[in-house]
């Protein structure tokens, strides 16, 4: 019944992509350990990433950080992984996010289109009290560096 909630929750909540000076309405994702995190206006950054070599390239970035990077920052970190099917997510993919010490917000419905996607680029929103300041993509580490 949680399942169905929440999915019926996202479709309404993430209809279409967030654009400059939008105001991000509180919502919550699970991360790899199924617990619920919320967004909402503490929050300053945002990265999305939708493929796995991506993905990589913030692993690879947060590998320098100290361990509260993120939160530090007022910052998280969302994977979309709903193109996976749902076996080779539960067996393969998840365990692997679980070895990070950080959490991977996740998206599990590919109905969510709340956040821009750009092919072998992540995309980066800056906020200031909820309200989206700019919109960027990175490809690399030192360009993900340049958001902070």
């Amino acid at each position: 019944m949680k399942l169905i909630l929440f999915l019926i929750f996202s479709s309404l909540t993430f209809a279409s992509s967030f654009s400059i000076n939008d105001r991000i309405s509180t919502f919550s994702l699970p991360d790899q350990f199924d617990k619920m995190h919320t967004i909402n206006s503490s929050t300053s950054t945002i990265i999305v990433s939708f493929e796995l070599h991506m993905s990589k390239k913030v692993h690879k970035f947060l590998a320098k950080k100290d361990a509260d990077f993120l939160s530090k920052n007022h910052t998280v970190f969302i994977s979309n992984i709903s193109s996976n099917p749902s076996i080779v997510t539960k067996m393969f993919i998840l365990p692997k996010m679980r070895d990070y010490k950080y959490p991977i917000l996740l998206i599990y419905d590919e109905n969510n289109k709340k956040f821009i996607e750009r092919d072998d680029k992540l995309t980066i929103y800056k906020l200031k009290d909820g309200v989206i300041k700019s919109v960027g993509y990175a490809t690399t580490t030192a360009e993900i560096e340049k958001f902070f």
